[in-house]
């Protein structure tokens, strides 16, 4: 069985080579590049990476773009801010031997500049696991612009147990307060366009709700005072997006979708998916 790995980037040079250097384990490395300025490509390039650029304004459909340019058997889908342990490297070497499951989850270790934070994490501000192991074909995003849902083929498969993605989600607490502002206004765009906001009664119970399962449910207070800043930005999110949809919706209504044209830059010769 042959594995691939797909890396989706947008102007990551500064965090790229070290995610890179991590996935030498795999049969082909193909990393998509976003409306990307910087050096970012050439990085890829030297890694022996094969390149898809281009301008894709819905996160599912960038993601569907790079599983599409994949031709292992196997599709293993990282982030630039996202490291494959060793241990984890070899354990996906074996299940993709064996496994007869459609796709399998992987465990996130959660990094807020060099402080672990292992508790709290829920609804759409993040997650401590992800299935990120795939089939080819059994795995498609939908077209939305923030944490897009997944439609999947095939059977879950055992959570790998050894090893962990260690994903660096934030640099520090501004970093992080920057997140959220960017993800809440992704959202009040998907909002918009589907026509249904929701209410601010609605919201607020959604907040209350999301904050009381990541402090408590997912164990937020076993960080601390990390944990409290973690439950706080949780809370906030759906109340956000739902204030910058309703109050501001000319500065979040999405444009007409780009067509996700892509140039197939380091690719084999072939049309380029849509």
């Amino acid at each position: 069985m042959t594995l691939s790995a797909l890396v989706v980037a947008r102007n990551e040079e500064a965090r790229l080579p070290s995610c890179l250097a991590t996935l030498g384990f795999a049969d082909e490395i193909v990393v998509v590049l976003d409306r990307t300025t910087d050096g970012s490509a050439a990085i890829a390039r030297a890694a022996g990476a094969r390149v898809l650029e281009g301008a894709w304004e819905l996160e599912g459909a960038r993601r569907n773009a790079g599983i599409e340019a994949c031709t292992g058997d196997w599709i293993l889908e990282v982030d630039a801010d996202e490291h494959v342990e060793p241990a984890l490297a070899e354990e996906i070497r074996q299940v993709i031997a064996t496994s007869r499951h459609g796709w399998h989850t992987v465990r996130l270790d959660n990094y807020i500049g060099t402080r672990l934070v292992r508790h709290g994490w829920a609804g759409s501000f993040g997650t401590s696991a992800k299935p990120v192991l795939f089939r080819r074909g059994a795995k498609r995003w939908r077209d939305q612009r923030v944490h897009p849902g997944l439609e999947r083929q095939g059977s879950e498969g055992p959570r790998l147990a050894r090893g962990a993605l260690a994903h660096y989600v934030d640099r520090d607490i501004s970093d992080m307060l920057r997140r959220l502002d960017r993800y809440s206004s992704a959202k009040a765009a998907d909002l918009l366009a589907s026509g249904k906001i929701g209410s601010l009664p609605a919201n607020l119970r959604r907040g209350v709700t999301r904050g009381w399962k990541s402090y408590v449910s997912r164990r937020g207070y076993r960080e601390g005072a990390w944990g409290v800043l973690l439950a706080l930005c949780t809370a906030a999110f759906p109340l956000l997006s739902y204030l910058k949809a309703r109050l501001e919706p000319e500065r979040h209504r999405p444009l007409q979708t780009l067509p996700g044209a892509a140039t197939s830059a380091g690719m084999p010769d072939a049309d380029p998916p849509p």
